[in-house]
């Protein structure tokens, strides 16, 4: 059985999605659900679905203390969900392939640091784009330029806001994340 760890700052619905999907499944299990932000909704969504949570700090982050506890949970792949922070060259030099991110946007526009949640759809709106969508990656030592292991897409219509565009991108990240994550598992 491949033990997953969640990372996520935020709300916690991909997470969330995470867990449910894997919740039966034979060959991997969400074990874990660490966050950096202690007031995160995604602490409560880890509690209410029995999934254990460990809260860390930027500073835990980068002096290793949290590589240890995914290395005492036996921790197989990691997968942000909405996890805001780069993730350390240690970390990643000790996951190789088995970190893996959900953005906003069609990689490689609209990415980089600070390009996250609302800011992205402002972004691609106000570029008028006329299509966005997701892009699920590994992750390396720099903000979104891993490599590229999905993307699916939406169109940006006219009259879209931030918001509008957000839904759309959504409802894409909780239909193909579990599935992408599924496929990295089952080969």
């Amino acid at each position: 059985m491949k033990r997953i760890a969640v990372l996520a700052s935020g709300s916690g619905s991909n997470a969330q999605r995470l867990i449910e999907h894997f919740r039966a499944h034979a060959l991997a299990q969400v074990v874990l659900v660490a966050c950096d932000q202690p007031q995160a909704r995604v602490l409560q969504r880890a509690w209410d679905l029995h999934v254990p949570s460990y809260l860390f700090s930027g500073k835990e982050l980068r002096d290793g203390t949290l590589l240890g506890e995914l290395q005492q949970h036996r921790i197989d792949l990691i997968v942000l969900a909405g996890f805001m922070r780069l993730i350390p060259a240690e970390l990643v030099r000790a996951f190789p392939d088995r970190i893996v991110n959900i953005h906003p946007a069609l990689l490689p526009k609209f990415g980089g640091k600070g390009m996250y949640g609302h800011h992205v759809h402002e972004a691609v709106v106000a570029a008028k784009e006329t299509e966005s969508g997701i892009t699920i990656h590994f992750v390396n030592e720099r903000y979104d330029e891993g490599r590229m292991l999905f993307q699916a897409k939406c169109p940006v219509l006219p009259d879209d806001t931030p918001e509008s565009l957000a839904e759309r991108i959504h409802a894409l990240e909780h239909v193909h994340y579990p599935r992408v994550v599924e496929k990295l598992i089952t080969g």
